[in-house]
């Protein structure tokens, strides 16, 4: 088969993928590829012995010939029957689109009761991020819109985790985990350059333990993970 090369950031479909075996999914399983661009990840969880379906605004260019890849608008309905699948993943995909409500909605609806939700994009929680939009204006991996440019391609939509949470869990999932791709050598610096701010206001004031845990102080990416308690929504 030939090569088809993602549209991501280097290195993160194979470290996705690292965290995604990890995760011990049965093969067989079947699995919904959203916003599959060329179709690199589709054509990976392929051979790694899943049954693959994806979909993608733009369907023209995906490149993977083994699965079918269907047009969809993730602000609508999607194109799939209730409780067709064990598994969606989403790769750097959700800071693409401002309705997540109805993204999480539609991945309930055609998840299986018991199945599960992956998905990843930018780390707004790292040192990093809260540096970049202190001086910028803009968190890591956001930057000024094109107002009329409306073709989906830019990155509109910049969550945290607890708000990601919030959303999934409104819509009968239940957070499960999450994890990064890697440690961003410039959040390590900034952490170590902030260390005494930081105790200095722990003293004071109580921490916001959850988002200022190592993995989101230092990661690149979020990897997170929902379980589908609710089946058909």
């Amino acid at each position: 088969m030939k090569e088809i090369k993602p549209i991501t950031m280097p290195g993160v479909h194979r470290r996705f993928l690292q965290y995604f075996e990890n995760q011990g999914e049965e093969t067989g399983l079947k699995i919904l590829d959203v916003g599959a661009g060329r179709g690199a990840i589709t054509k990976r969880l392929y051979e790694m012995g899943y049954d693959v379906q994806a979909c993608d605004l733009f369907p023209e260019l995906f490149g993977f010939d083994r699965a079918e890849c269907r047009k969809v608008d993730l602000t609508k309905k999607f194109p799939y029957a209730d409780n067709e699948f064990d598994l969606v993943v989403a790769i750097e995909v959700t800071e693409h689109i401002l309705d997540h409500e109805n993204f999480f909605s539609e991945a309930g609806r055609i998840l299986k009761p018991g199945g599960k939700l992956y998905i990843s994009t930018p780390n707004i929680l790292s040192m990093k991020s809260r540096f970049r939009f202190l001086f910028m204006g803009f968190f890591f991996g956001f930057k000024e819109l094109q107002l009329k440019n409306y073709d989906g391609l830019q990155h509109i939509a910049s969550r945290t985790l607890d708000q990601y949470d919030y959303i999934a869990v409104k819509h009968g999932f239940e957070p499960d985990e999450f994890d990064v791709d890697r440690i961003q050598k410039s959040s390590w610096w900034l952490c170590i350059f902030m260390f005494p701010l930081m105790l200095f206001y722990r003293a004071f004031k109580r921490p916001g333990t959850k988002h200022n845990q190592r993995k989101l102080l230092l990661g690149r990416l979020l990897f997170m993970k929902f379980l589908n308690d609710e089946g058909t929504h």
